[in-house]
């Protein structure tokens, strides 16, 4: 048996294998960070209904160590179809094992998306969805940080901007924007062209492709928490986040979503930004708005689990919901998707996974062009 990570968002280390079945591994943490939770691995050399089994040793360490109970790993054979393995968490460490169908077999925290598809994902939106490259930044290792632009009426006046993968472990996020894309796509879709004909959409597939690439959790090559660094955004520390403000401050923003992953909670919900500075009663009347119109469009969705709501004047203004919120007076959402399962429409075969991601971005492309002419 032969356990590797050297892989686009690979990350494990081999303790001990010498006992097939409970082999113990640890992940690593993120460059120039502490965090730690995602892991990416591919075992080889195994024989085909024997029983395997792993043990994530330092997984009561990790940034989120009360997120394992009620988790299940992601495997798959072929890198496409992704499956959940039933794990545990006891005695600090997190155990799961099968018997394997073939000899090689990869797991992961949640199924990936690889830096090849974001290419093609790129690729498609130019040529089929109709989206330009607006705008090119470069991460701190020099990766493309590509900021798409798709606009169908020269005199549209809104700006929507939507980004995603601040936080690369939270690989579910650039699924929510394949959903976006694929929909783009659909040129007789009356919803859509009515959202076109009033905005222009901005879209930044991956925010943080240098973290993703390296299998971080949370953080940038510098160690750098993105979704923490709006009020400090700086070319040497945190590119990504600079290079997009600079390019919302150009053009304006009239409604903003942040696409991320939330480790705990296993439902999909929204978190506003009632806690600036200036969230007033037309904010508020649009963000009830947005959460009951996605409840009613059947999507996958709820309004009960979620964040605390922040108190008036109390928001955290460096998180990029708050801060683009607050800075364009506009209305303002970081959408969190689960690791595990969206507990409402529970589904134990795949738990929440990329495909449910990509529904969900494109259910939510539908109630924006239901409320585009109310943002301003």
């Amino acid at each position: 048996m032969q356990i590797s990570c050297d892989f686009d968002s690979g990350n494990i280390e081999v303790i001990d294998d010498s006992n097939p079945q409970r082999v113990l591994l640890a992940i690593r943490p993120d460059l120039r960070s502490h965090h730690f939770q995602w892991f990416h691995f591919k075992v080889d050399g195994l024989t085909p209904g024997r029983p395997i089994g792993f043990s994530l040793t330092n997984a009561h360490n990790s940034a989120y160590s009360h997120a394992w109970s009620g988790y299940d790993t992601a495997a798959s054979y072929d890198q496409k179809k992704w499956f959940r393995v039933p794990s545990r968490f006891q005695d600090g460490a997190l155990d799961f094992e099968l018997a394997p169908h073939q000899t090689q077999i990869w797991f992961a925290y949640f199924e990936p998306y690889s830096r090849a598809r974001h290419d093609q994902l790129i690729a498609s939106a130019i040529a089929d969805a109709g989206a330009q490259l607006f705008a090119t930044g470069k991460s701190i290792e020099g990766r493309d940080i590509q900021l798409l632009k798709v606009s169908r009426n020269p005199k549209a006046q809104r700006k929507v901007w939507i980004i995603a993968q601040q936080h690369p472990g939270e690989h579910m996020a650039e699924w929510y924007m394949e959903g976006v894309i694929e929909r783009l796509k659909n040129r007789d879709d009356a919803q859509l062209n009515h959202l076109l004909e009033q905005a222009d959409l901005y879209l930044v597939p991956n925010m943080n492709p240098d973290g993703a690439f390296r299998g971080h959790l949370r953080t940038n090559a510098a160690g750098q928490d993105l979704n923490r660094a709006w009020q400090s955004a700086s070319p040497e520390q945190s590119p990504e986040v600079y290079f997009v403000q600079q390019q919302m401050r150009k053009v304006g923003v009239d409604m903003f979503l942040d696409i991320h992953g939330d480790e705990e909670i296993p439902h999909v919900f929204a978190a506003g930004c009632e806690g600036n500075p200036g969230f007033d009663a037309r904010l508020e009347a649009l963000d009830n708005e947005f959460r009951s119109r996605l409840v009613a469009s059947g999507a996958e969705f709820q309004t009960r689990f979620g964040y605390p709501r922040s108190a008036p004047g109390k928001a955290n203004t460096t998180l990029a919901c708050n801060s683009v919120g607050m800075e364009f007076d506009c209305l303002a959402f970081t959408i969190e998707m689960p690791f595990k399962d969206h507990n409402d429409t529970p589904c134990p075969r795949t738990g929440w996974n990329g495909q449910r991601s990509a529904q969900l971005g494109k259910d939510v492309l539908g109630v924006i062009a239901d409320m585009v002419e109310q943002l301003r």
